[in-house]
């Protein structure tokens, strides 16, 4: 269904709505480089846990990624033990630990201290690894670096160089760039690692060379190919990545109604029945969200904000071929990672309605009700 179709026949907004045939596509594409390379992949769910989504992936990955016990037990639920659940996560709490290591096949702990504090434990029912922090920075943003100055993320790798921690694990994890359109990264990051431990990695079991790649983006897969290949070959490794945004955002739009029109200091303005909070991370990094109306030459520059009272709900200024109206529809492109999976309810807006749309049609999957809300807030006791 096109994106005109879906404005013209969508029953209510704001709404996520998930693009069944994109959605496919993307995981075709991983499914053919897991074909290719040999790799193993997982989709990492904190970038959308909605159910239809994991169902979706199931049979194009060969497990999931998760950060926390809620992840797990959901992914857990989908798998039915059909898969490989994954967990890396600065915050273990030990009253988790017992419950993840019964649930995740792999947990790859995030320091020296949370490994010697549970592995013992673990190891007895899950694949005990490490996520190492190779001190190689590719991302400018500090917000997104995985590998900034003073990172949370990860052991360092010279610390475990010269530790022997490395003889009492099974795998590495390494995470280090964010939204990346080629491979260099990813190569350099190998090449470290062989560097410092090419007598050790023979000795592992697997190596998980996490997210943050838009593979979806990048036309030539060769030199991750290689790559892969020379890993298994070299040392006998299973090799996991992890994608999550490149399943997700090219394949999710939100559609959003204009409530109102108005100008300011000279500035036209379209007030909109969504929010930044629905796609938080607009706020959260002054991120412009793609938007299918803009067209660059248009004469009619509007200023589109949120609906609530918070000054800082704007999108940002677009142009358009001809004036909004009140009753006209917007959709945001490219927004299903990190959006659904963070929004809120402030101001007390509803969140988005959720529609699958595929073979024509659109089915609404999710509808939040007052009493969701209600039941929020009221106190337990």
């Amino acid at each position: 269904m096109t994106v005109q179709a879906i404005k013209n026949n969508l029953p209510s907004s704001p709404a996520f709505v998930l693009n069944e045939v994109e959605l496919i596509k993307n995981l075709e594409i991983l499914n053919i480089l897991r074909q290719q390379s040999g790799c193993k992949v997982l989709y990492s769910i904190k970038s959308l846990p909605f159910s239809t989504v994991l169902a979706m992936a199931k049979p194009f990955v060969d497990g999931f990624s998760v950060s926390s016990l809620f992840e797990a037990r959901l992914a857990n639920e989908i798998l039915a033990g059909s898969g490989s659940l994954h967990l890396t996560t600065p915050g273990i709490r030990p009253d988790e630990i017992d419950e993840l290591s019964a649930l995740c096949s792999h947990i790859s702990f995030n320091s020296l201290t949370q490994h010697q504090r549970f592995a013992p434990g673990a190891q007895a029912q899950t694949s005990v690894g490490l996520r190492i922090n190779p001190k190689l920075s590719f991302v400018k943003d500090d917000r997104f670096n995985p590998c900034r100055k003073s990172s949370k993320l990860g052991v360092d790798i010279d610390a475990l160089w010269q530790s022997s921690t490395i003889d009492n694990i099974q795998g590495l994890h390494i995470h280090t760039v964010f939204a990346a359109t080629d491979f260099a990264p990813l190569l350099k990051t190998i090449e470290k690692i062989k560097l410092y431990m090419s007598d050790k990695l023979g000795k592992l079991a697997w190596l998980n060379l996490g997210g943050g790649y838009l593979f979806n983006q990048i036309n030539d897969h060769r030199p991750f190919i290689k790559a892969v290949n020379q890993l298994k070959n070299d040392f006998g490794l299973d090799v996991y990545i992890e994608p999550g945004k490149a399943i997700i955002d090219p394949g999710i739009h939100l559609v959003a109604t204009v409530l109102d029109c108005f100008a300011s200091d000279g500035k036209t303005i379209a007030v909109l029945d969504t929010s930044v909070n629905h796609n938080p991370e607009v706020f959260e990094y002054q991120w412009q969200p793609a938007l299918y109306e803009h067209d660059a030459h248009g004469r009619y520059k509007t200023l589109l904000v949120g609906g609530t009272c918070l000054a800082g709900d704007v999108f940002g200024e677009y142009s358009f071929a001809k004036p909004l109206a009140v009753g006209d529809r917007v959709v945001f492109s490219n927004v299903g990672a990190y959006s659904l999976v963070k929004a809120s309810r402030f101001n007390g807006h509803n969140l988005p309605d959720i529609y699958l749309s595929g073979s024509g049609q659109l089915k609404q999957l999710k509808h939040y009700t007052y009493q969701a809300y209600r039941e929020q807030w009221l106190a337990d006791c």
